[in-house]
């Protein structure tokens, strides 16, 4: 069944014809054998309801359906909170969205689609789920501020699924500093908090991957120091392909690599290609000078994990249905320069033309894009240290691989590479699910 669909799903992305046949008949065959696991997809509770839930084909990038037309065959869900106040109120308001998160991945897999998927605790349990035909779901924590000041909320969170957790988000907080810091450099805490070591150490107590992506560079190294067992980063990808503060460095890859570590690639187009640096302040102050903000230069973000709709607004998002009236906007602008006149929309859109002459966007990333990362990591790194994640639902997505459906167009361009099956099921899941028994044995040590 896994074969039959994957072969689906390659036909519909429109591939077969740059594919020589052998070739897609060898990487459709591998993949049916390897265990595809996908460290990060970000759930929103209101799709994990008994009327609107992953049993659908919803516009989601992830969902059952898609996931067996693609071959995924594990998928970390994600307890996210966005950051928020350090206050009581803020602690209170973040755990309180997060074990929504957590409930809302035990009701799908103990109540909704029990017979489809199922929670794993263990990398023994995603293996036997695996060869059973099920899907796997596995909990991962975004963004350790909803644990607030209490260190017992670590084991409730692991109680309740999780299975790792970044200490940090985009913004600094009560356990580490942020990657964002790098713009202004602006730091909390010159890496961990004191609270924030704590937490290191009680991961490793409970056998919880300790997840180095988000935090500043100076946490994360701090990170590496502090744990007694590999750690992960559940989402990142290479900076020396794309200049951005979320990617990782050559140190840092360094020093994932010396402490036995897997880096997850992530498959966030911004993260995988980026424009010039001047093209965004270029396209902003032309905005500015125009009157009407950036633009036609503003663009990505977190997809719809930030500000959500009032509960009245929301429509289960099926494919094919009419858009929710709380959902996204277009546009990109588009309205604003409408309201320029004849003559100034024109200048606009030739200063428009320089800019894009100067500083030509990148293009959109593609799964060739996307393995490059790969390429680049596994060569600094070896071939035990580099996993896959797409971060669906949160912002990722490439062209070729856009949703779950479109799994298998990564193992193709792998395949195609010149990895071996061996290789390639490392990649998917092997350096994962040793990283996570080693965590384990940790634990039990």
């Amino acid at each position: 069944m896994k074969l039959v669909m994957i072969a689906a799903a390659f036909v519909a992305a429109g591939l077969a014809v740059s594919a020589q046949p052998d070739v897609v008949a060898r990487a459709r065959a591998i993949h049916e054998r390897v265990i595809a696991l996908d460290t990060h997809n970000d759930i929103d509770p209101r799709t994990f309801t008994a009327d609107c839930n992953y049993t659908m084909r919803l516009t989601t990038q992830v969902n059952l359906p898609k996931m067996k037309e693609g071959g995924l065959d594990v998928s970390f869900f994600i307890a996210y909170v966005g950051q928020g106040e350090l206050t009581a109120a803020g602690y209170d308001a973040a755990y309180k969205a997060a074990v929504a998160k957590f409930d809302a991945v035990h009701r799908l897999t103990e109540q909704i689609a029990p017979r489809e998927i199922e929670l794993a605790l263990t990398p023994a349990d995603v293996v036997r789920i695996a060869k059973s035909g099920k899907k796997a779901a596995v909990i991962g924590v975004e963004n350790g501020y909803p644990i607030g000041t209490d260190l017992e909320r670590v084991k409730e969170f692991y109680d309740r699924g999780g299975r790792y957790m970044s200490l940090a988000h985009n913004g600094h907080n009560q356990l580490a500093d942020s990657h964002t810091g790098e713009a202004s450099n602006e730091w909390k805490w010159g890496g961990l908090s004191p609270l924030g070591r704590e937490v290191i150490q009680e991961m490793n107590r409970l056998g919880m991957m300790v997840d180095v992506s988000h935090p500043s560079k100076g946490a994360m190294l701090q990170m590496i120091g502090l744990s007694r067992a590999p750690v992960i980063a559940s989402h990142s990808s290479i900076r020396r392909l794309a200049n951005q503060s979320r990617n990782m460095d050559d140190e840092m890859l360094t020093a994932m690599k010396t402490s036995g570590g897997v880096v997850q690639i992530n498959a966030v187009a911004d993260f995988i290609k980026t424009d010039p640096k001047e093209r965004a302040p270029a396209i902003a102050a032309l905005g500015d000078e125009f009157g009407i903000g950036s633009g036609r230069g503003g663009a990505g973000g977190r997809g719809g994990r930030g500000g959500a709709p009032a509960p009245e607004a929301f429509r289960c998002p099926v494919e094919g249905a009419a858009p929710s009236p709380g959902g996204r906007q277009g546009g990109r602008g588009d309205a604003r320069l409408d309201t320029l006149s004849p003559e100034r929309r024109a200048e606009f859109d030739r200063r428009m033309a320089q800019i894009d002459r100067q500083y030509p966007t990148a293009g959109r990333a593609t799964v060739k894009d996307y393995v490059d990362h790969i390429d680049y990591a596994v060569k600094l790194m070896g071939i035990d240290h580099v996993g896959i994640a797409s971060d669906f639902d949160g912002g990722g997505g490439v062209e070729g691989w856009n949703s779950a459906a479109e799994t298998f167009n990564v193992t193709l361009e792998l395949v195609r590479r010149g990895y071996t099956e061996e290789q390639i099921g490392k990649i998917w899941s092997g350096n994962l699910l040793r990283v996570w028994s080693e965590v384990e044995k940790a634990a039990r040590r």
